[in-house]
C-alpha cells in the first residue's frame, strides 16, 4: 500500500500514510481531498457509489491544513476523506436511507453521534454512499440513485447494504468510510471488494440521532478501510460511551485492557454452518488462510461452531420485518412510497404475535451467554465472510451456491449470529479468486475483545499482504 514520499496519486495512499506525512508537512489535506475528488468524478459515473458531495469539504479540508501548519490537529483523524453511508443522519446532507420517502426529507437538526464524532475529529466528510431501500438487503439498489457496481467487476455487486461504502473504498475515493451492520453489512461487503471491514462489539461505538432501528440492538456503526490500521485508527477515534446509550456503558466496562499474550491464541475455523453450501473458491482461500494463523503462533482447530444458531436463523426475516412494521406504523409516510416488496415485509411483521417476538428475544439472550461459555475454549472463531462469490449487480443474492438452491440469505449465513450475539468482527481479504474476485476471511472475538481482533487482523495481513491488490478500474 501506497506511503509517504511514493510517486502514486493520493488517491491510492492509506489513511496512515496520509496522516502521516501531514504531519511531516509533505502533504496537505487540500491536496488530498482534490486527489480524492478527481477520482470520484472520473470513476463514480461507473460504479455509482457515491450519492451525495459536499462542497463545503474543500473549506473543511484548508481548515485542517491550518490546523496542521500550526501543530495543532484535532486527532488522527483530522484532516483524512471519509464518506458516509446514506442511512447516517448528516446535518448539512439529506440522509434518504435509499427510500422515495426520505428523499425530499431536508437535512436533520444534528449529526447521528458517530458522525458527529467524525466531524469534530476533523475528519474530511467527502459525501454520502449508495445503499439498497432501508438497508435491508446483501446487494445495493434502490428506486432513488440505482444500482451500485463492484469496481473487480462491473457487472457484479459489491454486496450490501455498504455497498456504495466499499465499493468507493476500493474504487480509491476515499480511503476511509463510515458505514453500519446489521446483519453483515459492513463484512460481506468489505469481503466482495477486498477490503478490510469492521464491526465492532455491541455498544462499542455509541450510539444516538439516528434514524429507527429495523434490527433491534444488532445493528452497529463500523470503519471500511484498505488496511486494519485505517480501519483501527477511526475506530479509536469514534469508541467511546454516551450516557445515553447503555449499551456503550456496558461495553465500555466490558474492554479488554491490552495485555501480552501468555499462550497461544485458541482459534477455532468453521468452514461452514450446518452444512450451507460454501463457494468452492471461497472454502479453498479461507482454509489456506485459517492454516496462515498457524503461522502467526495461533492453536488452530477445524470444527463445526458448537452454538445452536439454526433457530435463530430461521427467525431472522422476522427481524427486519418486525421493525418495518413497527416503523411504517410510527411513520405512515415512509410506507406510501415505500416499494411493495417491503410493504409486504412489514405486513408480515404486522402478523408476528408478541409471542413469537418474545422466543425471538429469549433466543438472542441465550446465544449471547452461549458465546461467553465458548470463549472461555477458544480466543478468536475464524470463518469466511460470504458463502458466496460477487453476484450480479441487479440481482438482489444469489439464488445458487456450490450448485444447490439457497434462499435470499444463503450467501450471509457467516455474519448474522454475529450481530446477534453483539460480538466483535473484521473481515480481512485472502487469496482471491482464480478470476481475481476478492475473497474474505471473518474473525471474531468474545464481547468487548475489540483490540484483540482488530490486533489479529493486522498481524494476519502483514503475513498475507492481499490489500495491496487495486482493482483494474
Amino acid at each position: 500500500m501506497s506511503e509517504a514520499g511514493d510517486s502514486n496519486p493520493l488517491w491510492q495512499w492509506s489513511a496512515t500514510a496520509l496522516a502521516g506525512a501531514y504531519r511531516a508537512g509533505n502533504v496537505t489535506p487540500v491536496e488530498a481531498v482534490l486527489s480524492c475528488l478527481a477520482r470520484i468524478q472520473q470513476v463514480n459515473p461507473q460504479i455509482n457509489a457515491f450519492v451525495a458531495l459536499r462542497e463545503a469539504v474543500l473549506d473543511d479540508a484548508q481548515a485542517s491544513t491550518e490546523r496542521f501548519r500550526a501543530g495543532l490537529p484535532l486527532s488522527a483523524l483530522d484532516g483524512l476523506p471519509l464518506s458516509i453511508k446514506d442511512n447516517l443522519c448528516t446535518a448539512d446532507m439529506p440522509t434518504t436511507w435509499g427510500c422515495p420517502s426520505l428523499r425530499a426529507h431536508p437535512p436533520v437538526a444534528r449529526d447521528e453521534l458517530p458522525v458527529a464524532r467524525a466531524r469534530a475529529a476533523g475528519a474530511l466528510i467527502v459525501g454520502k454512499t449508495n445503499v439498497p431501500e432501508f438497508t435491508l438487503e446483501g446487494y445495493t439498489d434502490n428506486p432513488l440513485f440505482g444500482v451500485t457496481r463492484n469496481p473487480w467487476d462491473l457487472t457484479l455487486t459489491p454486496g450490501g447494504s455498504s455497498g456504495g461504502a466499499v465499493a468507493s473504498v476500493a474504487a480509491g475515493c476515499t480511503p476511509l468510510a463510515l458505514g453500519t451492520d446489521g446483519g453483515g453489512s459492513i463484512r460481506r461487503p468489505a469481503s466482495h471488494c477486498g477490503l478490510v471491514g469492521f464491526k465492532p462489539s455491541i455498544g462499542a461505538i455509541a450510539r444516538g440521532d439516528g434514524l429507527p432501528s429495523l434490527l433491534l440492538d444488532f445493528e452497529v456503526v463500523g470503519p471500511m478501510a484498505r488496511r486494519v490500521a485505517d480501519a483501527r485508527l477511526m475506530f479509536e477515534v469514534l469508541r467511546g460511551p454516551r450516557s445515553a446509550d447503555r449499551a456503550s456503558l456496558a461495553c465500555h466496562a466490558a474492554r479488554r485492557p491490552h495485555q501480552h499474550p501468555t499462550r497461544p491464541a485458541r482459534v477455532l475455523y468453521v468452514p461452514t454452518l450446518s452444512q450451507a453450501p460454501v463457494d468452492p473458491a471461497i472454502l479453498a482461500a479461507c482454509a489456506v488462510a485459517a492454516n496462515r494463523l498457524r503461522d502467526l503462533g495461533c492453536e488452530v482447530e477445524t470444527g463445526e461452531l458448537p452454538l445452536p444458531i439454526e433457530a435463530l436463523s430461521r427467525q431472522w426475516p422476522t427481524v427486519g420485518q418486525i421493525g418495518l412494521a413497527a416503523m411504517f406504523k410510527a411513520t405512515p409516510s415512509w410506507r406510501e412510497r415505500a416499494s411493495p416488496k417491503y410493504r409486504a415485509m412489514a405486513a408480515q411483521g404486522e402478523a408476528v404475535g408478541a409471542a413469537a417476538l418474545w422466543q425471538l428475544l429469549e433466543a438472542v439472550e441465550q446465544l449471547r451467554r452461549d458465546c461467553a461459555h465458548l470463549f472461555e475454549t477458544f480466543d478468536l472463531i475464524a470463518m469466511p465472510s460470504a458463502a458466496a462469490l460477487p453476484w450480479p449487480a441487479q440481482e438482489p443474492f444469489p439464488s445458487v451456491i456450490a450448485g444447490q438452491d439457497v434462499g435470499p440469505r444463503g450467501h450471509a449465513v457467516f455474519t448474522g449470529w454475529v450481530n446477534a450475539a453483539g460480538l466483535p468482527a473484521v473481515s480481512v481479504p485472502t487469496a482471491p479468486s482464480v478470476s481475481g474476485l476478492p475473497i474474505g476471511l471473518q474473525l471474531i472475538g468474545p464481547y468487548g475483545a475489540d483490540d484483540e481482533v482488530l490486533n489479529v487482523a493486522e498481524a494476519f495481513e502483514r503475513l498475507c499482504p492481499w490489500n495491496q491488490r487495486r482493482p483494474p478500474l
